[in-house]
């Protein structure tokens, strides 16, 4: 086999093992949406957005290794695990709600923290301030 050849054939096989890779992310992300009572429609529109976003898909792929983040990624200075906080953090004003304890479903949390560094994204300034200002404690009543 000649040199050209050989590298073609390696070639092919970083374009089959990349779209291999992908489709398990894909349907990672579809079965974290389900586990976490979402729609397939709200799952597959949340994949097409990380895989838009090389730092995210970067995230994701990480995660669903390693089972934990790699924080590499940052929009605005904030990373994912950031997100994640904060999310929890503000969702304990839900705690007193039974029917909002599935807000603490860790596929749904997980989610939610790519939906919203997504959509940071595009516009960070009203998460910025959001997650300025909205901690989730109980403030004092004067």
């Amino acid at each position: 086999m000649g040199v050209e050849a050989e590298s073609e054939k390696k070639e092919q096989e970083k374009k089959e093992n990349l779209e291999k890779a992908l489709g398990i992310l894909h349907e990672y992300v579809l079965g974290m949406a389900k586990q976490a009572g979402e729609s397939e429609a709200y799952g597959e529109g949340l994949w097409q957005g990380i895989r838009q976003s090389g730092g995210l898909l970067q995230e994701l792929a990480y995660y669903h290794d390693y089972g934990r983040f790699l924080c590499r990624y940052q929009v605005e200075g904030y990373t994912l695990a950031d997100v994640l906080v904060w999310q929890v953090d503000h969702f304990k004003l839900y705690m007193d709600r039974p029917g909002e304890m599935n807000r603490y479903r860790q596929q749904r949390l997980l989610l939610a923290a790519f939906d919203t560094l997504l959509e940071m994204e595009k516009e960070p300034g009203p998460f910025l301030e959001k997650m300025r200002c909205e901690t989730g404690q109980d403030r004092l009543q004067a």
